[in-house]
């Protein structure tokens, strides 16, 4: 009976492993989930308490990846988000700095201690501070990142507002951190709470939650916060065993860590299977963010989450695709009215150009070293997915869409009013049909 609930696939997978901060496809799934399936997690803060701790080697703390059933490389997960929940009472952020000699490199990826030479130290805490993570082997300060200027918020109670905290409260916080950033009990970070930071006191900050990480297992081992193109970069002849080229790079990567404030309950995420079983993983949970990320780093949380995970065969691009809340559009690509289709209708036949073409929004990621390349990359991977020329696409998400910046340097959204049609020939249009209530 249980090979045959195996073969199948559970109904629902609850989630509350981690990784050591790399995404492996050697490694362990999950799972099985059975396509259209349920997963339900408790994620881990992602950039700041990761980064601050030495023996993880990818800079976050994602899930362990998920199998889901039935999903084959060339194929695509339908990820349906249908709920985002702040758990931590609490975090910390700020923008950073890499003092030198604590890594081997990459900060991110290779931290180490400048006394013993250990890379990827066992850490202890003690105290609070930017001294307070130590080497277990010789007690030297190991701090592969510093705040330059940060924050401590505290969250209300319903998580629809937090305020950042003066200094006195802020080291309260940070004594009692674990509780307050609610760490699951599978997590190996040092929380950043540790570090008390409390430079912008007495501001208040709306809460948005949305995933930083959500994709697929790429297909070989790579540090979670590199699996894009930005990021990823960092790699390409990097001095330390996670060296890779630019062509393999391009070839592993899925492109799950986007930090694109759209990924939140309600969106709908196309992610690319490189990898049989897709391995669905997540984390990186923001409190929120505006768009680029731009001081590098944002609120992260703990937080639960449940996904709906089905499986589209034959998908055709290597990256992801979002089909955003209606709020989240940008105003061009909204889905128009019915007095606007009355209008146009109308204009039409003055005109004798036939019936209107039948659009929906469509968001392609693209992420690239920088920001020009990272479009680009979008505009390319829109005009393969729906059929188009890369000029089409430009004019498309000119005149009925919009760029926007997920993150700096280098993941963007083309999102643009595509033809309906060339979406239903990808298999995409009746998702697009129930995310924007189309007949």
């Amino acid at each position: 009976m249980l090979d045959k609930v195996k073969a199948s696939g559970h109904r629902s997978v609850v989630v509350n492993e981690y990784t050591n901060s790399v995404i492996d496809p050697e490694a362990r799934m999950l799972g099985p989930v059975e396509d259209g399936g349920t997963i339900i997690a408790n994620t881990a803060p992602g950039c700041w308490g990761p980064m601050i701790t030495p023996s993880l080697r990818g800079g976050h703390e994602v899930t362990r990846p998920v199998e889901v059933v039935g999903a084959r490389v060339g194929d695509g997960l339908v990820v349906r988000i249908r709920d985002i929940t702040v758990t931590s009472l609490a975090t910390a952020s700020g923008h950073d700095s890499s003092p030198e000699g604590f890594c081997l490199g990459d900060p991110y990826v290779a931290a180490r201690c400048p006394q013993c030479d250990t890379l990827w130290p066992a850490t202890h805490i003690e105290g609070i501070g930017q001294d307070s993570v130590r080497c277990d082997a010789c007690n030297q300060p190991v701090k592969p990142f510093e705040i330059v200027h940060g924050y401590t918020v505290a969250f209300d109670d319903s998580r629809h507002v937090g305020v950042t905290l003066p200094p006195a409260a802020a080291e309260t916080v940070g004594h009692d951190a674990d509780h307050y950033a609610a760490l699951p009990d599978g997590s190996h970070q040092h929380s950043v709470l540790h570090y008390a930071p409390a430079d912008m006191p007495a501001t208040l900050i709306r809460l948005r939650p949305f995933l930083g990480q959500l994709g697929s297992c790429p297909s070989r081992a790579l540090p979670d916060s590199h699996n894009a193109g930005d990021f990823g970069a960092f790699l390409v002849g990097a001095p330390h065993d996670y060296s890779i080229t630019q062509a393999e790079l391009v070839e592993h990567k899925t492109d799950g860590h986007l930090d694109i404030d759209a990924v939140r309950a309600g969106a709908i995420l196309v992610a690319p299977v490189k990898v049989n079983g897709g391995g669905l993983y997540l984390g990186d949970m923001h409190a929120g963010q505006g768009d680029g990320e731009i001081a590098g780093h944002t609120m992260d949380v703990a937080g639960s989450v449940t996904l709906q995970v089905e499986v589209l065969k034959d998908y055709p691009i290597d990256g992801p695709v979002l089909f955003p809340l209606v709020e989240d559009l940008p105003p061009m690509a909204r889905p128009f009215s019915d007095e606007e289709k009355a209008r146009g209708e109308r204009l039409a036949n003055r005109w004798g150009t036939g019936p209107i073409e039948p659009t929906a929004p469509i968001s392609v990621i693209g992420t690239a070293a920088n920001l020009n390349d990272a479009i680009d990359n979008g505009l390319e991977r829109a005009a393969r997915l729906l059929g188009l020329s890369v000029p089409e696409v430009r004019n498309r998400a000119t005149v009925n869409g919009a760029i926007e910046i997920g993150r700096a340097p280098g993941v963007i959204q083309v999102t643009f009013l595509a033809p309906l049609a060339r979406l239903d020939a990808v298999g995409l249009g009746d998702y697009a049909r129930e995310q924007y209530g189309l007949v």
